[in-house]
């Protein structure tokens, strides 16, 4: 059960950060799951992994903070 837990908290990260140019919502959703995977290092055991991810979700808020009010990047730039 852990297992899983830990692959649907991944998953969701990762979809989030793969997400992230379309939105500051989603740079908080990132952190969210960064999170969810810090609890899921420290709950299987791999304490280094929770406290990198911990690290990740502080980071993702900062950024999320410096971004809101800026629209998102236009996905026609090029």
């Amino acid at each position: 059960m852990i297992t899983l837990y830990g692959v649907l908290a991944l998953t969701f990260m990762m979809t989030m950060y793969a997400l992230e140019g379309r939105g500051s919502g989603f740079v908080l959703a990132f952190a969210a799951g960064c999170l969810l995977s810090s609890a899921y290092g420290f709950v299987a055991g791999a304490w280094p992994f929770g406290v990198v991810e911990m690290a990740w979700a502080a980071v993702a808020v900062r950024r999320w903070r410096t971004s809101r009010g800026r629209p998102p990047p236009s996905l026609n730039a090029g």
